[in-house]
């Protein structure tokens, strides 16, 4: 079958060429997939999409015309997605349903380390001739309460971790998971959980329920030392009033690894150019925020399950064989 992938960078081509073992025949597209590029999608079948792709109505009407009939997200996530339309068009959407969480997971309590240990400061302050350790005081993480947002399989392998490290753990989800019971986390209401914890991860899928889920009123139930991380969508945060929060000094930090505009910046080099987004360049400016370009699931052995799962999708669509990695209309 062939297959246009688009959002392409050089990593995409070497893990899906080897999954692929020349099966399917893919075609490279660095561009992302909108309303200017879906015509190039034109008598392709079946597109391969990231998460930087904009799949709205418009865009797959256009893509309907063009012959498309599946789209095979290398991604978990599918917010970026008309489902809806899809539905309509005849578009069938398959996912990449499970990767590796310990990559996500292992990211945020990187995120976690940094910041609570000033690691980006003291980096720079080395490589500048300073030793100086004004500044950089943390806090043993042992003992600490960490509370975690969703409690699937990337929650529960970040809690696992900070259980190892002796982290008192509270929980916020629509399903207690046994597991995390196990470890001794007590889940507890949203507000709850955020007044409590000293640091708060967010491991939850963005949907209408969950937008700007941690917003202003949120922000000010948190402790002013409290660390706010987010490896998941960026849009679960508000950002206006995170900056809000920051300036007023009533957060210890934030580890931001997703930014809710970041379509029109990850994933591209812009160090020649400027940024016109105001808000996120007000965020790089705090000495406590650490933005990171949506590398969390960014593992050797994340890429292989993407790329693996990726051309098992392909395959089993064009056999006309149904798997768990099918996504259909959200309910209302």
């Amino acid at each position: 079958m062939r297959v246009l992938v688009t959002s392409a960078r050089p990593y995409d081509k070497t893990f899906l060429d080897c999954a692929n073992q020349g099966v399917h025949k893919l075609q490279y597209l660095e561009s992302i997939l909108d309303r200017n590029t879906a015509p190039l999608a034109a008598g392709f079948p079946a597109i391969s999409c990231f998460v930087d792709d904009i799949l709205d109505g418009p865009v797959l009407s256009i893509l309907a015309k063009g012959g498309t009939r599946l789209l095979a997200l290398r991604s978990t996530g599918f917010n970026h997605v008309d489902l809806d339309s899809a539905a309509n068009l005849g578009i069938t959407v398959m996912r990449v349903q499970d990767y590796s969480p310990y990559s996500v997971a292992e990211f945020a309590l990187g995120l976690i380390l940094a910041l609570n240990r000033h690691l980006h400061k003291a980096y720079n302050r080395v490589r500048e001739e300073n030793f100086l350790l004004d500044g950089l005081m943390g806090f043993d993480m042992h003992g600490k309460t960490v509370g975690i947002i969703g409690t699937g399989k990337i929650g529960l392998a970040l809690a696992r971790i900070l259980n190892g490290m002796g982290c008192s753990l509270l929980g916020h989800d629509l399903w207690e998971n046994p597991q995390c019971l196990e470890l001794g986390m007590k889940y507890v209401e949203l507000d709850t959980l955020l007044s409590q914890s000293l640091i708060t991860s967010l491991h939850i899928p963005l949907t209408s329920q969950t937008y700007h889920l941690i917003n202003a009123d949120r922000l000010q139930k948190m402790p002013d030392c409290a660390i706010l991380i987010n490896t998941s969508r960026g849009a679960l945060i508000d950002t206006k009033a995170l900056v809000d929060a920051l300036k007023a000094k009533r957060l210890g930090g934030a580890g931001l690894d997703v930014y809710e505009e970041e379509t029109a910046l990850y994933f591209r080099n812009f160090s020649d150019e400027i940024i016109t987004d105001d808000l996120f360049s007000r965020l790089l400016t705090f000495p406590n925020v650490i933005v990171t370009g949506h590398q969390a699931f960014f593992t050797r052995e994340a890429m292989k399950t993407i790329a693996e799962t990726t051309i098992e999708n392909l395959s089993d669509f064009e056999a006309g064989r149904a798997n768990k990695n099918i996504v259909g209309p959200v309910s209302p």
